[in-house]
């Protein structure tokens, strides 16, 4: 079964491309633009990844961390992050444990699914897209979201 809005997300700790690990209970109130996608190196994966790094500022500046997620090792998410100068973590999901947990779809029965999630302080699914063949249009809705989020806030 998949989240979708309104559900709340599932605990988790994972480790990002230095080792650092990253967990649900560790955002403190902020909300956390999560993206799932298959791998890295990868032409669309670097697309998307290439987008949220471009609109990162912009989606600090709405009070949103951004994490990604695929099934890489954290020396392949090392990698990926220092030759596209990634800002934010990439946390590897061996055995695509959170994928699952997430209800993140395969893509034609065979690739792991590229779905973005916004969520808020409260952890709370506030939005999920589920788009493989447009990476961009990923952080596109999740800017959309974050900035009725912070509208509402006001």
């Amino acid at each position: 079964m998949s989240l979708g809005v309104g559900d709340r997300i599932p605990t988790f700790e994972l480790a990002d491309q230095n080792g650092d690990r990253h967990s649900s209970a560790s955002l403190g109130g902020r909300s956390l633009v999560l993206f799932f996608y298959p791998k890295d190196d990868t032409p669309g994966c670097t697309l998307q990844a290439c987008s949220f790094r471009d609109n990162h500022s912009e989606l600090r500046e709405l009070g949103a961390l951004v994490w990604g997620v695929s099934g890489d090792d954290t020396i392949s998410h090392r990698r990926f992050a220092n030759r596209h100068n990634l800002p934010f973590p990439l946390l590897s999901d061996p055995g695509n444990t959170l994928r699952r947990r997430f209800g993140v779809p395969r893509s034609m029965g065979l690739f792991p699914g590229r779905v973005t999630y916004v969520i808020d302080g409260d952890g709370l699914i506030r939005h999920r897209f589920d788009n493989l063949l447009d990476g961009p249009a990923h952080v596109r809705e999740a800017h959309r979201i974050l900035n009725d989020l912070a509208g509402s806030r006001a």
